[in-house]
């Protein structure tokens, strides 16, 4: 949506420096959330939002942002181009003041951006404070502007190198290898979910992604191009491809309510999942806030009034719960906010209450007008309420069954557990482990004392496709919330987690290295992802890595977990070898199971984390659901790797 544009001109006075940035380098995880994998990528995006505010300011139409071969960062605009003039308080070009100023920004002027989009207006400043090198190009003016710097320091005073006809900002940044000692390798999937994510956000902006690292068969960068004309109902069509719709078409609207602009998709399925994904300045707001409770309400009130009036609820016999109207709904809410307040954990849940009864008005007057001109989707979806409501009410009764034998003493935990002695959950880890023989082997391997072992009895139930009832009646799944001492469901909140009695921080997914395995893992990160979302938002889930072989030669061994690693431990042995192929866990001795997947010492466990809720969502839906092609067609891409993780 373009924002309209105040008529002063953007110079050297709009900006403002709000303070010093020296405490970025010695504390950036204040900054950026972390100096990981998420923080690493956290810098494009900071560098990307200031070229999406120039277009959400109508000023910039492409964006390009381009990974080179050295894991340099690259990023390009076509809009205005940062002020070079003098900045009267500092004394320093504007640019400079930009580059090395926490806090110094247009957004922060208001009558240069109405709206801009960002994390806390950290900034581009941030990512040259944690660059071990950044260059920053301006085409403004007919001339062409430069200054480098070194971990957030110039070394140069901003001078001219050229003239040109273009307009814009060129930002080539390499991240410093002091700060993000993790890795320092950017993944371009991550990468282009994001600059998807932004094109659908932000309608009429077209956004390059290109990959210098790799090239495909025609010898030809790794890239892609996106753009969206129709913005968010393109947005939910793609999230929501491998389900099968309850209507023709996605129901999308927009419009502007006390000077909040609120921007809706959303489309009925025929699953039991309820999807709402919410965004603040195109920043996506995991833990909700106050634009989400609008968007429940309005709807809610909205659905419940027509429902009402179209006599269709006469012959119910229970009262309609809020949950119901949302039960099979894939929604997308994205409002912008002049001035966000953000809280919570990670600082994703919005805070400011005027946006609460903005957006379900809103909401309330486009849906009343959308099922008015549209009675037969108007039909389906209060038939689907109806449906839900039945449903729930039998999901109550399999829930209260889960609650009483959670809350029970430790003589209610499931049989099949072997519990371990430690009493702190911090210390304590649990693996859910695939099968009884595995099972058995695990239980001889493990140390006692912090490692606890539940055994799963076959594939447990593909939640994508059960209904809620379903679910909570499942044995197996009653045995996961019982061991994890995890309850859900309030009086406010039916599917509110309870974690305060969570008994393990370390939840370890150990299933077979083989497709199977794989499946199985698969099923239960589903099942997380849809029921207990939160332990995986809290770092709690983990994948085990058991290896899949083991090389000898006379006293000589060393297992290998993939065929590559097999390779060449056969090539460095020389002659003939002789390598076991694990087909199961099961295979294993306890020694060797312990030695390489359980012994913390030696041990790889993946941390499960969800880099992008939206995209994690299709690719859930995808890999569980009933449409063929897409499934097989990913995993043809993924096959190299072993597990597939969210």
């Amino acid at each position: 949506m373009k924002e309209e544009f105040n008529k002063h001109n953007y110079s050297a006075d709009s900006i403002q420096a709000l303070e010093g940035m020296e405490h970025v380098r010695m504390r950036p995880s204040m900054y950026i959330g972390d100096v990981g994998v998420r923080g690493l990528h956290h810098l494009v995006y900071e560098v990307v939002d200031n070229s999406i505010d120039e277009a959400l300011a109508g000023h910039c139409n492409n964006i390009t942002v381009i990974i080179n071969e050295d894991n340099s960062i690259t990023c390009e605009d076509d809009g205005r181009g940062i002020p070079v003039d003098l900045h009267k308080k500092e004394g320093i070009s504007a640019l400079e003041v930009v580059m090395t100023k926490i806090g110094a920004g247009g957004k922060f002027d208001k009558d240069s951006y109405k709206v801009s989009g960002g994390l806390h207006g950290v900034g581009v400043s941030c990512v040259n404070a944690l660059s071990e090198h950044l260059k920053a190009t301006v085409y403004r003016d007919g001339k062409i502007w430069e200054q480098e710097y070194e971990r957030g320091k110039s070394l140069y005073p901003v001078k001219t190198v050229g003239e040109t006809e273009r307009r814009g900002t060129t930002v080539t940044f390499k991240p410093d290898p002091t700060i993000f000692q993790q890795t320092l390798e950017y993944s371009y999937d991550t990468l282009a979910s994001r600059m998807r994510e932004l094109a659908y956000l932000n309608k009429g902006i077209t956004i390059h992604l290109l990959d210098k690292r790799n090239k495909d068969e025609k010898g030809e960068y790794i890239g892609e191009t996106f753009y969206s004309e129709n913005g968010l109902k393109e947005f939910i069509t793609y999230l929501d491809g491998n389900r099968e719709p309850l209507m023709k078409d996605a129901i999308a609207f927009e419009g502007e309510k006390n000077g909040v602009p609120v921007e809706v998709a959303m489309i009925y399925n025929t699953s039991y999942a309820e999807n709402l994904h919410s965004y603040v300045n195109n920043i996506n707001t995991h833990e909700g806030g106050t634009h989400l409770s609008g968007f429940r309400r309005g709807l809610t009130h909205t659905l419940k009034k027509y429902a009402d009036e179209s006599g269709m609820l006469d012959k119910l016999k229970f009262d309609i719960a809020g949950d119901d109207f949302r039960e099979g709904l894939t929604a997308i809410i994205s409002v912008k906010v002049a001035e966000p307040q953000f809280e919570g954990q990670t600082k994703t849940k919005l805070g400011n209450r005027e946006v609460s009864a903005s957006v379900s008005q809103a909401v309330s007057e486009m849906l009343t007008d959308y099922l008015e001109e549209h009675p037969e989707d108007a039909k389906l979806i209060v038939e689907k309420v109806i449906l839900a409501a039945q449903a729930r009410h039998a999901a109550q009764k399999a829930r209260e069954m889960v609650q009483r034998k959670t809350v029970m003493s430790i003589g209610g935990l499931p049989g099949k557990l072997s519990d371990c002695s430690e009493q702190d959950p911090t210390k304590c880890e649990v693996f859910l482990v695939e099968g009884d023989s595995a099972g058995g082997t695990a239980k001889q391997g493990r140390d006692r004392a912090f490692q606890a072992i539940l055994p799963l009895r076959g594939k447990i139930l593909n939640v994508e496709k059960a209904m809620t009832h379903k679910v909570f009646e499942n044995e197996e799944i009653k045995n996961i919330f019982t061991a994890l001492g995890v309850t859900i469901g309030t009086e406010e909140d039916s599917k509110a987690l309870n974690l305060s009695k969570l008994r393990y921080h370390k939840i370890v997914i150990m299933c077979d290295a083989d497709i199977d395995g794989s499946h199985i893992a698969t099923l239960i990160l589903t099942f997380f992802f849809r029921y207990m979302k939160e332990l995986i938002e809290n770092g709690h889930i983990y994948i085990a890595t058991p290896p899949l072989y083991l090389v000898k030669k006379g006293n000589k061994k060393q297992y290998a977990w993939n065929d590559k690693e097999r390779d060449i431990i056969a090539e460095e042995y020389g002659g003939s070898v002789n390598v076991q192929r694990y087909k199961g866990l099961g295979e294993m001795n306890a020694d060797q199971l312990w030695e390489t997947t359980m012994n913390p010492e030696f041990r790889t466990l993946r941390q499960v984390n969800i880099d992008n809720g939206s995209e994690a969502d299709r690719i859930f839906s995808m890999l569980m659901g009933d449409e063929v092609p897409p499934r097989r067609e990913f995993i043809e891409k993924n096959a190299i790797y072993a597990n597939i993780d969210a």
